[in-house]
């Protein structure tokens, strides 16, 4: 292997491209939160009905979640840094491109395919294998901190965004955004090497006779992530983390990412003050997700998921029925916003404990692909539903009832002292 020139920061050098990586997330985030500031401005200026815009939506939500198991496997293939540096420019690409949107399909096209299958490849399994590869301790609160990325790109880009679009209409706010996905490729560019072995380097808190990270896989890309999905499939693990994640989508990014707004929209609640709550939420899930992964490197994965799907349904269910003053929407917002995302580290780890480091990220991205499943059902659902039904408590009612289903559906998640095998001996990784 050849080395490249040494870092600094020594062994602390896994901090700065954590650092890298989390910029990327939070574009990702913001990008993926976007839909939700659009919905109002695009229906005053091109008369697009919500069910209209929230199928785009739903189309991005979607893909972003089935690209998960492939960019895992398109970064042990290709490397990490490649896949970062072509998702960032297909973002930005495809938020660019949508300021010349005049159509439906415009916006299915760009904010639905283009921008789904970019930010599919900057999600949490970017995230799990970057902790894989550069960190042997502290795993948990490294991937805590990566998840809460995606709250922190709700507090820097929602606010913002939603004025611009008060102020200026919609097309700066597509403009910023593919502004901010082009700023980061020289970055990943310069400050991020593929592997720590690049650049003479173990991964931080490795054991001194820890050998380095495997090479790049030669197998078929396909057959690996179907493969692996197909062996997995076999086991009642697989099903039930893939349930519990379809669960944490569908009340998450689906229902309050996408209609959250909209909702407050409807109680006469302008836009700005209603990023204003969410950028709330994305500061307590900030503190919430990080004490999450701290949690999981300590506690039992399940009961945590427990309480935080348990708490998530409640909260949902009181929503639509409170009165959407400042302090019933700052309640709330404090409340959903300290378990928004945290069920993702210990979700990673019942994972990894299942299936093994080797399997896991390609595992966890069939796992967040239920993730993203369950939000586009959710986005897609309570669009349809506003309009027929002329509100939205209907789907808030059914969300808070998934949650207290996935809370259950977590206690019988079955823990593994051995991983389970799910390649034969002789097969290509």
């Amino acid at each position: 292997m050849t080395i490249q020139r040494r870092r600094p920061f020594g062994q602390n050098y896994a901090f700065v491209v954590l650092a890298v990586v989390f910029l990327a997330l939070l574009a990702s985030a913001g990008m993926r939160a976007t839909p939700g500031v659009l919905m109002l401005p695009l229906g005053r200026a091109f008369g697009w009905s919500r069910d209209d815009i929230s199928s785009a939506a739903a189309v991005g939500i979607l893909l972003y979640g089935l690209m998960g198991p492939f960019a895992a496997a398109l970064m042990q293939r290709f490397g990490i840094k490649r896949v970062l540096l072509v998702a960032l420019a297909l973002m930005a690409l495809a938020a660019a491109s949508s300021a010349l949107m005049t159509r439906p399909w415009h916006l299915l096209l760009t904010w639905g395919v283009l921008s789904g299958a970019g930010t599919g490849c900057v999600a949490v399994v970017l995230g799990a294998t970057v902790v894989g590869r550069w960190f042997s301790a502290h795993r948990g609160l490294m991937m805590g901190l990566l998840t809460a990325s995606t709250a922190t790109g709700t507090l820097i880009f929602l606010p913002g965004l939603a004025a611009i679009a008060e102020y200026a209409g919609w097309q700066p706010v597509v403009l910023t955004i593919a502004a901010v996905c082009a700023l980061l490729l020289p970055l990943v560019l310069w400050l991020m090497p593929e592997r720590p072995a690049d650049i003479g380097l173990t991964r931080y808190g490795a054991a001194p006779n820890e050998q380095a990270d495997a090479t790049a896989s030669s197998g078929n890309l396909f057959a690996l992530t179907l493969g692996t999905l197909h062996r997995a499939s076999k086991h009642g693990v697989f099903w039930l983390l893939f349930a519990t994640f379809f669960v944490c989508g569908f009340t998450t990014n689906g229902l309050i990412g996408t209609h959250f707004i909209a909702l407050c929209g409807d109680h006469g609640i302008p836009e700005v003050r209603a990023a204003g709550v969410l950028a709330m939420m994305g500061v307590c899930d900030l503190i919430g997700t990080t004490a999450s992964g701290w949690l999981t490197d300590r506690f039992d994965p399940r009961k945590l998921l427990f309480v935080y799907y348990g708490l998530r349904g409640l909260s949902l269910m009181y929503l639509p029925y409170s009165d959407f003053s400042l302090y019933s929407l700052s309640l709330f917002g404090v409340f959903y916003g300290l378990d928004w995302i945290a069920t993702v580290p210990p979700t990673l780890r019942l994972t990894t404990e299942a299936f093994g480091e080797r399997d896991a990220p390609v595992v966890f991205g069939w796992v967040v692909a239920g993730h993203q499943v369950g939000a586009a059902t959710a986005a897609f659902m309570a669009g349809v539903l506003r309009v027929q039904l002329g509100s939205y408590l209907t789907p808030f009612v059914i969300a808070g009832a998934t949650g207290v289903v996935a809370a259950c559906l977590a206690l019988r998640i079955r823990r593994h002292s051995e991983p389970v095998r799910l390649h034969v001996a002789g097969e290509n990784a």
